[in-house]
């Protein structure tokens, strides 16, 4: 029977123009190669459209997705995870079916070599995107891991020499095959966390106990603990994966891991403090393949969204951003960079630390070892004719006169302090030595925020709250006419929290002529606030009532929050 070439099977199917195909062929022969994998790379076409066209040409079903539920993985006691990944094929085994998803039909050994080792010469096979494919290989062996309490139980005392071995550059976490119970349990820390968005984890040393807990969504949660014995050998394998010195238990230490979980890649900052029962860890992981918000992600109410995108362009002047810390205000700072930044606008960022890298803005680290502080990273960043300028933080007063020189030489600033609300920015930069003055005439307008976790969409349930519950943050009954609230039941989905994810909830505070004329008389942030409110600054309890009323988030949620 003649099988059609993929060539013209895809000026049938997808419209191949004659000049492409040509241009691809006149490849082939002189570079050689596959006519498929031509196409892909001269992007005349797409992979979807090349495996429809595979699927014709060899006569097997395409599968644009795979199913990820109900998944059978006694195969990977078998096959070992490098093997499916290198050659781009995973036997998808359910209750229903069973068939070996491939991505390059033409490599006939190793689906021989899974058939084999999984007795079915037989075996359907079907056409799979990589993605696809890449995500049933992660789920697959990420299930068939031991759990920590297991690990844990084979972790003996005498298993302290296993880990004294320089660790290397990580590859995938989820194909480290090491036997030693404390990389097992590293991994599967690490893997879980990241599993389960966690932004930090906490390694604590009580009497008797070594208890681990995950930060997931701002919230501490208790994961597992373990025996005192694996204290030493737990700290010292991390330490070494840190590149810290194992030896040294007196001092704080502070170390960074890279590593990769299934197609994430995870930079994680470990820092080490002594106690009263040993070391304490705490990771802070950050997802580097995360991609940046854009502003309209970040919840503000829209008017605010209008001014806030105004303010970020305009030409000179201070912009602060305030609240706690893990409040959210680098990321709202980064989603500002990252909607202005063009090519004709030079940015300079000074950080501690540079949480990610943006692609066309130069962005310094603070290095207190070589005395690279705020302030002296700032006023170098002035010589080098910045249009904007980021201080990651406020902290001092010399950082503060410089960051609002700057703005009154005509570069626009962004920064961060930790205040509680908007107002009480000004009274900190009056507090830390500034000239009211000086703070009048650069301060364009203050951000304060926070982060409130969102209802899970899965679980989510009407309820009826009770009227001094609405009270407490400010919504009057009359106020829910025809609307209805929310919580969350606790489901798999939300790690049975009723939430999954964050928002930001906002209070903008513009410096115009009375606040300016107001803070030359006072800077009693009580005082401002009032005469913002005013004016119409709304106040981010007033911000977080509307996302209760909107079925956003809980009443407790804002309550949490926004208590003073």
């Amino acid at each position: 029977m003649h099988r059609s070439s993929i060539g013209e099977i895809l000026t049938d199917t997808c419209g191949l123009s004659e000049e492409s195909l040509n241009i691809a062929l006149k490849t082939r022969e002189e570079k050689g190669g596959r006519l498929g994998e031509i196409l892909l790379r001269q992007k005349t076409v797409s992979e979807y459209d090349i495996l429809k066209a595979r699927s014709i040409q060899f006569d097997i079903p395409f599968l644009p997705t795979l199913p990820a539920e109900d998944l059978k993985t006694e195969f990977t006691e078998k096959i070992p995870i490098q093997f499916l990944k290198k050659y781009k094929m995973v036997p998808v085994i359910t209750s229903e079916d069973a068939f070996i998803a491939v991505n390059d039909p033409f490599l006939f050994q190793p689906l021989d070599d899974i058939q084999i080792i999984l007795g079915s010469s037989g075996m359907k096979v079907a056409l799979a995107p990589l993605s696809s494919i890449l995500s049933v290989i992660n789920i697959a062996y990420d299930m068939n891991r031991d759990s920590a309490e297991q690990v844990i139980e084979g972790m003996h005392e005498e298993d302290t020499d296993l880990i004294i071995s320089e660790i290397e550059e990580t590859g995938d976490l989820l194909e480290d095959t090491s036997d030693a119970p404390v990389i097992k349990l590293v991994n599967l820390m690490l893997s879980q966390a990241v599993k389960e968005n966690a932004s930090d984890i906490h390694i604590e040393s009580t009497r008797n106990r070594v208890k681990i807990r995950y930060r997931v969504d701002g919230i501490l949660y208790d994961k597992f603990s373990a025996p005192k014995h694996t204290q030493a050998t737990l700290i010292s394998r991390i330490k070494i994966m840190a590149r810290m010195n194992i030896a040294e238990k007196r001092l704080p230490q502070d170390g960074r891991i890279e590593i990769r979980i299934a197609d994430k890649n995870i930079d994680i900052r470990v820092s080490t403090i002594p106690t009263a029962f040993g070391e304490r860890l705490v990771l802070r992981l950050l997802d580097k393949s995360n991609i940046l918000l854009q502003i309209s992600d970040l919840g503000m109410p829209e008017e605010m969204l209008k001014e806030f995108n105004k303010l970020i362009r305009l030409a000179h002047g201070n912009i602060l951003v305030t609240g706690p810390t893990g409040s959210g205000k680098t990321t709202t700072l980064y989603a500002a960079l990252t909607t202005i930044n063009k090519p004709d606008i030079n940015i300079i960022t000074i950080e501690d630390p540079i949480e990610y890298q943006i692609e066309g803005i130069s962005q310094i680290q603070v290095n207190s070892k070589i005395d690279l502080t705020f302030a002296r990273g700032l006023r170098s960043i002035v010589r080098q004719d910045p249009d904007v300028i980021l201080v990651g933080e406020i902290r001092d007063l010399e950082t503060a006169e410089i960051a609002i020189q700057s703005a009154l030489t005509g570069h626009l600033v962004f920064s961060t302090l930790h205040t509680n609300d908007a107002a009480s920015a000004i009274t900190r930069l009056i507090d830390m030595g500034i000239e009211s003055f000086l703070v009048t005439s650069s301060v364009v307008a203050i951000l304060a925020q926070r982060l409130v976790r969102v209802i899970c969409s899965n679980c989510k349930e009407e309820y009826v709250p009770k009227e001094e519950s609405l009270r407490n943050i400010g919504i009057a009954p009359e106020m829910l006419a025809g609307k209805k609230l929310y919580r969350g039941r606790g489901c798999p989905t939300c790690l049975n929290t009723g939430y999954h994810g964050r928002l930001g909830i906002f209070e903008l505070m513009f410096l115009d002529d009375t606040i300016q004329s107001l803070i030359l008389k006072s800077s009693d942030s009580n005082v401002i606030k009032h005469k913002a409110i005013e004016h119409g600054m709304i106040t981010l309890r007033q911000d977080g009532a509307q996302k209760v009323m909107n079925g956003i988030t809980t009443i407790e949620e804002i309550f949490r929050v926004t208590q003073q």
